[in-house]
């Protein structure tokens, strides 16, 4: 490991309420030793899902455990299966090491893109250590509590005509078409999003990824969801992608009666 590597790859702050707030795409760091294979465009992060950490500050305040990336998600993509199997077969999509943004621009320059040994070298050290941390938070929670939810957190531009047309709704929720999260509990959170001013879809676009699909397992008291949320609702969706304090805070409230719903909906399911 170098001296770059050094930077552990998340940053988890550990909650009492049986809720798992999960951000792996919202870190920009890349090691010092791999700027130089990377282009001008990838080191501006346009694919980050920027802010989030700032705007769901509010969760481990309300109780929840915080588990969040510190690497780019150009470095490896947390959210995608360890062997790169495709999520969305057919469709547009990045993979496990991306070698373009969503825009289908390079992120590396010619001949530097990762072989197969880099890549595993990027599974042991950044890919595995989330994942472990993330699912030893999850078993911790489940023993305090006997069921958990995790939220996934992501966000992205709402024009992206490469991955999807027109403008993608405002609030994406995603289960695996239903099958990582228990009915009752979505329709707890998706009701309070009446009256936010807020347009939704649940399993349209964006279903969920490895995480929300991997870990969402409602039969063995772990219920997860993943929501995608339209980054203009909270930020400006140019560089240098600045946050919109103003436009977050009329957001955050609906964001955080969404998680304190599920977080107390998710113990009174049936084992």
């Amino acid at each position: 490991m170098t001296p770059t590597d050094a930077l552990p790859p998340f940053r988890l702050v550990r909650g009492t309420r049986p809720l798992l707030l999960s951000i792996p795409h919202v870190g920009t760091h890349i090691p010092e030793d791999l700027r130089g294979d990377y282009t001008d465009i990838a080191l501006q992060f346009a694919d980050t899902d920027w802010h989030l950490d700032r705007l769901y500050e509010f969760a481990h305040a309300m109780g929840a455990s915080v588990l969040q990336a510190t690497h780019s998600r150009s470095v490896i993509d947390l959210n995608r299966p360890p062997d790169d199997q495709s999520l969305y077969p057919g469709q547009v999509t990045t993979g496990l090491c991306p070698t373009e943004t969503f825009r289908g621009e390079p992120l590396y320059r010619p001949g530097r893109e990762p072989d197969a040994a880099e890549t595993a070298r990027r599974l042991d050290m950044h890919w595995r250590p989330y994942h472990d941390a993330l699912a030893a938070e999850l078993d911790r929670l489940k023993t305090l509590h006997g069921r958990v939810l995790l939220w996934d957190a992501h966000s992205i531009a709402s024009r992206l005509p490469r991955l999807f047309d027109g403008q993608l709704p405002d609030l994406n929720f995603g289960t695996a078409d239903g099958a990582s999260c228990a009915d009752a509990l979505l329709d707890r959170v998706t009701a309070l999003v009446s009256g936010s001013g807020c347009s939704s879809v649940i399993n349209g676009r964006f279903k969920g990824g490895h995480i929300t699909r991997h870990y969402g397992q409602p039969s063995q008291g772990v219920h997860a969801i993943q929501l995608e949320l339209c980054q203009c609702l909270y930020m400006n969706e140019s560089a240098p992608f600045e946050f919109r304090p103003e436009v977050a805070a009329r957001l955050q409230p609906t964001l955080k009666a969404m998680l304190g719903a599920a977080a107390d909906a998710v113990v009174t399911l049936a084992p």
